[in-house]
Formats: structure tokens, sequence, C-alpha cells
């Protein structure tokens, strides 16, 4: 009865194979105000594998949910996705105040953490396999959520992003319009040890000792916007984070152009940090929904 009660106060937007992109109505756990969006698809099988998608500064959840070449995806695997919409003018989340850096401290992170709740609670989601996916803006949410929720997100794939906590502009709130930017950041121009990021993505949660999420990063090494320095700063933090020293390369992997780290142990979909750089690419990175798929290890 409740996950019919959930589905009904949804209000239907666009459609793919059986299954249609839906407004969440009674989404109401804020802090923030961003839209909730879903796709859930007719073959689900509960407790269904959650992925969220975090679009990029002056996009929208209805074309991420297209971008992300996610609902395929999801027909074939019964995963129930969760599109996040901005609230600001211009697209962008908040991932530089304070109060988005700290578990449980507010700021859009603790809303689309709270979307995951929901999908659990009302959709027949599985609480144990929630993942991430985004592009830009919606990359570095990913990593902000990756830091300040590790106990929601199991593994996360990003897309031309920069570290978690490189955006923090002193004095931004979670109410700002537009969210704070940080030119040094953006330009690859703030550095840190690995121990420093490890630090400084540590004290969004000081008391958690549990998993930390898995990470899947890519970036162009031609990105004029969020500049391919922060490509390095991204797998420097995580693998201090994760406890990981030693990588490998691999050229053109998974195809021309591409070069694959992995850091530790394992596979391509079994490592816990694993790099793409994408030569003489730009700040879009297409996206490969096959490799998150595999990634997570939802198949």
């Amino acid at each position: 009865m409740q996950l019919l009660k959930g589905f009904a106060a949804l209000s239907a937007l666009a459609t793919l194979g059986s299954a249609q992109l839906r407004q969440v109505t009674d989404f109401t756990a804020t802090p923030t105000r961003l839209g909730m969006y879903t796709y859930v698809p007719a073959n689900l099988k509960t407790p269904a594998p959650i992925i969220v998608a975090v679009h990029h500064c002056q996009g929208s959840a209805q074309g991420y949910s297209s971008e992300s070449q996610l609902m395929p995806q999801a027909d074939r695997h019964g995963i129930i996705l969760i599109f996040p919409n901005s609230k600001s003018g211009g697209g962008c989340f908040d991932v530089a105040s304070t109060a988005t850096l700290t578990h449980d401290g507010g700021g859009d992170s603790q809303t689309i953490a709270n979307m995951v709740k929901y999908a659990v609670d009302k959709l027949g989601g599985d609480a144990t396999k929630a993942y991430i996916v985004g592009t830009s803006s919606g990359a570095m949410m990913a990593n902000v959520l990756a830091g300040a929720y590790p106990d929601v997100f199991k593994a996360a794939s990003v897309y031309s992003g920069v570290p978690d906590g490189c955006f923090y502009v002193q004095g931004s709130t979670a109410t700002q319009d537009p969210p704070g930017w940080a030119n040094s950041c953006a330009n690859g121009q703030l550095t840190k040890t690995a121990a420093q990021w490890g630090d400084l993505t540590r004290s969004y949660f000081p008391s958690y000792n549990g998993t930390r999420t898995r990470m899947q990063i890519f970036h162009g090494t031609a990105d004029s916007t969020l500049r391919y320095p922060n490509y390095q700063e991204q797998l420097k933090q995580w693998s201090n984070v994760l406890g990981l020293t030693a990588s490998k390369d691999a050229t053109n992997t998974p195809q021309s152009g591409y070069t694959q780290t992995i850091y530790g142990d394992g596979t391509t979909t079994t490592a816990q940090l694993v790099g793409y750089s994408a030569a003489n690419v730009g700040h879009t990175v297409p996206q490969h929904p096959d490799m998150d798929i595999a990634f997570f290890g939802i198949p």
C-alpha cells in the first residue's frame, strides 16, 4: 500500500518503454527546495537498486534523464532512477556551503540523500544499493555526496568534476543563488596533498568509520571549464580516502585516446578507484552508461 501511495503522488512527464519520468509531488524532506523526478521501470523487482543522476549547470532533471542514457539501463536491470532538479536560476547545485559539506548539515546534499530515503520507503528501493552519476556541477555534487554520505552511497561515477570540497567558499550559504563559485578550483589552481584532500573529506563526517564510496572518475584533458588538473586532484583525494597507493595504467582503454588508471587490486568493475583520462576531450565527456552499471555491480 505504501508503495502504491508513492506512485500515486507522481505526475507523468515523459515515457521510455513502458515507464515514465515523473515528478514526485509529495517529496517534502528538504532542507532545500530541489525538485525530485523518478523513473521506475515496470519490471522492478524490489528491493531495487537506486541510481541518483545529477545534472550539470544550465541543465535539468528532464534533460539529464536523456543525457545520462540511464533509462534503457533501468528498463534492462530493474533500477529506480532519481533525477534531482536544481532550484538555482543557473541550474547549478550547492557544493560550496558548509551545510552541504557536512553530514546531515543541510544544503542540497542532504536533500538528495533524503530522496534516496524516499525511494527506499515508498518506491521499493534497496538502501544497500544506492549509487550516483553526475556531470560537471552534478559531478561535483557526486563527489560531495560520496564524502558527506558514504553511509548512503555505495559507488559513484563522476564526469568532469572537481575534488570534494574544492569549491568551498567561506561565507557561502545553502540558500545562495547562484551557489558559490571558486575560480581557483575551476581553473585547476587549487592543489593539495593526498592527505590534505583526504582529511578534508573525512572532516565532513568525522564519526564515520564504515566502508567508503567506490569512485569512477572521467575527465577530458582539454576541459576549459573545470580544468584538467582537477582530475589528478580527485584521484589524489580518493586514493587517500580509500587507503590506496599503488596504481596501474592502461592506454587506449576503454577506447582510443583514453588512459585508464586502476588503484589497488581488482578489475574495472571491482576496484575501489578507477580513473579515465580522455585525451583532447573537452568539458563534455561522453557518458558511458554500460561502464557505470558495470562499475556499480548491478548486473
